[in-house]
């Protein structure tokens, strides 16, 4: 950054204590560039009014934010996402199941084993299985197939987790899309699996 800039931005700061800001004009005799500023910006002043909280004002109670975090595998097969509060996975039907069916296929043996396994490391005694289909077909045949794969995913989940675990189960259709029906693209993300379960902890 040039000296000029350094000064401009520094005026420009100096501004919310003391005022509007004024650039002077450029003469003959100034350096290139230097629009005409040869005087140091002014001092902050940090018992400027305008740097001051008004009288009786307080500042809002310290929070939390709540992070978000969101790791997709490429082409969007599985999708986990952290807050402070949980853990969601998202695994696409086609990974999982055949077409148009709810029995589990082949390669959703290890996925599910590693979710379960997050599952066993944060300790969460409550797990929630939701299917959701797209928009093609019947609502109601979206409901059963929904709900059936989610009843398949949480059987397979419950092979490996504490025997305590409690689990909420629900079969949604074509409701809450992620992504927009009108192309197959969107309509392959929204026929999914999600699971999800309380963080223990904090994420990191």
């Amino acid at each position: 950054m040039t000296t000029t800039y350094r000064r401009l931005a520094a005026l420009a700061i100096a501004s919310v204590a003391l005022g509007p800001l004024t650039v002077p004009t450029a003469h003959a005799d100034d350096p290139p560039g230097s629009a005409g500023i040869a005087a140091p910006a002014p001092a902050i002043d940090a018992n400027a009014p305008g740097l001051m909280l008004p009288d009786g004002a307080t500042l809002a109670p310290a929070k939390v934010l709540d992070i978000k975090q969101i790791v997709e595998e490429e082409g969007g097969q599985q999708r986990r996402q952290d807050t402070n509060v949980d853990v969601t996975f998202a695994l696409q039907a086609e990974v999982l199941f055949p077409k148009n069916s709810a029995k589990l296929g082949p390669a959703a043996s290890a996925r599910l084993a590693a979710i379960a396994a997050e599952i066993n490391k944060l300790g969460s005694g409550r797990v929630r299985v939701f299917g959701f289909t797209d928009n093609l077909g019947t609502y109601e045949h979206g409901l059963k197939l929904s709900k059936q794969r989610a009843v398949a995913v949480q059987q397979v989940l419950a092979r490996s987790l504490n025997p305590s675990t409690t689990f909420d189960i629900r079969g949604y259709s074509e409701d809450y899309p992620i992504a927009d029906n009108a192309t197959e693209e969107g309509r392959k993300k929204n026929r999914r699996v999600e699971i999800s379960f309380p963080r223990t902890s904090p994420v990191s």
